[in-house]
């Protein structure tokens, strides 16, 4: 969502460090070329401008730490000012009230809010163990009682019985009922929304929230919504008193200004992110981490939660044990494709690895996608069983037959197996707990030398479905990062001295990757 902000922030900031010293016309220069970003990233003017007085302000007068240069120490200033505007602390949903706990879902209609009560219920339930009743109070939208029915009955979670004839405050009143009668803990509203902003669309809010009293009200908006965000966030926060926002379409090719200027405007924390149409596509929103995306420097601490969350920790385990001795067939890389496919895929990996943004379009040209993972899967599962644990009895015939079977070439076949070549050599040396990339990251996580054991694994799983913190001393940023900016950010390891030509382990066996085209 933050790509095209990134990447104006970034060339600014990067002319900025390159420079020994910096005078007073430098910074305005820069505030400048900052302020236009922003404003063609639809964030609100008001804001603007105070975000580029207050990093002028501090980087006219700012102490010049020693070995870090000026412009290193503008690119800090900025990076807090962006943490600020975004909320400086992350905030969860607050469940501490009696049950049932009542949470109201308000925003326009098409922003999302049917879909983001089922992912809110499907985490309530699976994560934070707690027992949930969802309840449709959209009787305008044909079907949306039936959407938010259909959605209960997939992820097996309650939904309130549908009455025809009822007004949106008595269901809200049958909801909470039910919720008391029934022993749920928390009960979500999901309330109807208007294609524009409107009085009767507030009139019924205000009512619902007088008949329910809800412990939580979230704006759910759509963060393609531009300038009329701000508008938008107002209006309920006035009306119906917001506690907090939820952000949809944090995957879709927005520029933005919502996330920036809602925050900044309503002074309401935003709680929650939507990063993907299925239902366990919800994250929390962290001010830090989306300031460090935003600026290049990745969210490794994100990309490490999403794999402990999306780990099945029995086939991970059953996986660390065969590489312990030395094996590491075809299936097993299969499962470690798919891995990549659950976790975001490519894309969604890169976009948290520090100093990826800086080589965007040479990742681009190179054609390194989603699709080379399908692929990949592709010509694995046209082998035979035998053929995925004894990758040695391929020969030209069987390549043949595979590549005809996967609508490929026999080269890429060839590129597979070298590259799992490549990728069995380097968990063995894991498995021995010798060194390289993959064994320093089993180290900066806590595993000793060698592969997390069975025990580990399922720990690591446990703790992030429980949002508890994962292990600590996560991997080193790039050498040439602000030291200024090292101070509580995550760490990488094999991702050091980057210098805008980062290398990542087994990237370049993907097919096409590295070709000049």
């Amino acid at each position: 969502m933050f790509d095209n902000l990134s990447e104006k922030l970034g060339g600014i900031l990067d002319r900025l460090t390159g420079r020994g010293s910096l005078s007073e016309a430098d910074v305005d220069a820069a505030m400048r070329e900052i302020r236009r970003a922003l404003l063609e990233a639809d964030v609100a003017l008001e804001v603007v401008r105070s975000f580029t007085e207050k990093v002028r302000e501090q980087a006219v007068g700012a102490t010049v730490v020693k070995s870090v240069k000026p412009g290193q120490m503008v690119v800090k200033i900025v990076n807090d000012e962006l943490i600020a505007m975004l909320g400086s602390d992350s905030q969860a949903i607050d469940l501490n009230a009696v049950a049932p706990v009542p949470i109201m879902m308000v925003g326009l209609q098409g922003s999302g809010k049917t879909t983001t009560t089922a992912k809110l219920a499907r985490r309530m339930t699976q994560r934070d163990k707690r027992k949930v009743l969802m309840a449709s109070l959209d009787v305008y939208r044909p079907a949306a009682m039936e959407q938010l029915a259909v959605l209960g009955r997939d992820l097996e979670i309650d939904t309130l019985p549908i009455v025809v004839g009822q007004k949106p405050q008595d269901i809200a009143r049958r909801a909470m009922e039910a919720g008391r009668l029934g022993g749920y803990d928390v009960v979500l509203l999901d309330t109807a929304g208007r294609t524009t902003l409107d009085e009767d669309m507030m009139s019924e809010a205000a009512e619902i929230k007088a008949a329910a009293n809800p412990h939580e009200v979230l704006l759910v908006a759509d963060s393609l919504t531009g300038q009329d965000a701000v508008n938008l966030a107002r209006a309920f926060d006035e009306r119906v008193g917001l506690t907090g926002i939820v952000l949809t379409r944090i995957d879709g090719d927005g520029r933005g200004g919502a996330a920036l200027s809602m925050r900044a405007v309503t002074g309401k924390p935003i709680k929650l992110m939507g990063t993907g149409e299925k239902t366990d596509a919800l994250e929390d929103f962290h001010p830090s981490r989306i300031a460090g995306r935003i600026l290049g420097m990745g969210d490794v601490v994100s990309l490490v939660e999403k794999a402990a969350s999306t780990l099945d920790a029995e086939k991970a385990a059953a996986a660390v044990e065969k590489m312990r001795k030395g094996k590491f067939d075809l299936a097993d890389m299969r499962e470690q494709l798919e891995q990549m496919t659950k976790m975001g895929g490519i894309g969604g990996l890169m976009g948290m690895m520090p100093g990826i943004s800086k080589m965007k379009n040479q990742i681009a040209a190179a054609g390194v996608d989603d699709k080379v993972l399908k692929r990949q899967v592709a010509i694995i599962d046209s082998m035979t069983r035998e053929e995925r644990k004894n990758p040695d009895i391929l020969k030209a015939s069987r390549k043949k037959r595979i590549a005809a079977g996967a609508g490929i070439k026999v080269e890429d076949v060839n590129k597979l197996l070298k590259m799992h070549r490549n990728m069995a050599d380097m968990m063995k040396a894991v498995g021995r707990g010798k060194g390289g990339p993959m064994a320093g990251l089993a180290q900066a996580m806590g595993f000793g030398g060698g592969l997390p054991t069975a025990e580990q694994i399922k720990a690591m799983q446990e703790k992030a479905q429980q949002g508890g913190e994962l292990p600590g001393g996560l991997p080193e940023l790039p050498k040439d990062l602000p030291a200024s900016l090292r101070t509580g950010l995550p760490k990488l390891p094999g991702l050091t001295g980057l210098s805008g030509k980062p290398t990542l382990p087994g990237l370049g066996s993907f097919p096409g990757f590295g070709k000049k085209k």
